[in-house]
């Protein structure tokens, strides 16, 4: 019998829009034995993202326990199995939220970060690289930008390892 590697206490993975980061992020996870914990931020506020939320539960096999944390994610962080992995998709979504319900971002992911760290098991963060384009020409999109950016730094700093995808291929950062 093949042993199981264990997984860093906190994963980070990022990538632009159809990178691969969520399938990667979801094959990470399913390298230990089920149950698997997948706490999901989106909400779908139209038919195109509740397409979206369904392709993302369809191509998971059975074994996955699904949270909807749309605000809530450091409380969804802290339930669970002892052991289980959990994996977070996507924290600029969660970001949006956020700002959208006027909660102060800065001090969510200072939350997010201790919730990280009490988690039962091994966190698997999904989050898209949004720093890589033009500045954006509203305030809205500048704060999102901003506000995603810093939690990514912070996030990052404290992950264990931080892997980039780039065309469906993971490049380890850290």
């Amino acid at each position: 019998m093949a042993s199981v590697k264990p997984l860093p206490r906190l994963s980070f993975v990022l990538g632009g829009a159809r990178s691969g980061k969520s399938a990667h992020a979801e094959a990470v996870v399913q390298s230990l034995p089920a149950p698997w914990i997948y706490v999901a931020t989106a909400q779908a506020f139209d038919s195109e993202m509740e397409a979206r939320i369904y392709e993302h539960r369809a191509r998971r096999p059975e074994g996955w326990i699904t949270r909807d944390a749309p605000l809530a994610l450091p409380e969804a962080l802290r339930e669970g199995p002892a052991g289980a992995p959990i994996l977070v998709d996507c924290l600029t979504l969660w970001v949006t939220n956020l700002i959208l319900a006027e909660r102060d971002v800065v001090a969510a992911g200072a939350a997010l970060e201790a919730a990280c760290h009490d988690a039962p098991g091994p966190v698997v963060l999904v989050s898209n690289e949004v720093g890589l384009g033009i500045v954006p020409d509203n305030a809205l999109a500048r704060r999102f930008r901003d506000d995603a950016g810093r939690l990514h730094q912070r996030l990052a700093a404290a992950a264990d390892s931080v892997t980039f995808m780039v065309a469906g291929l993971p490049m380890t950062v850290k």
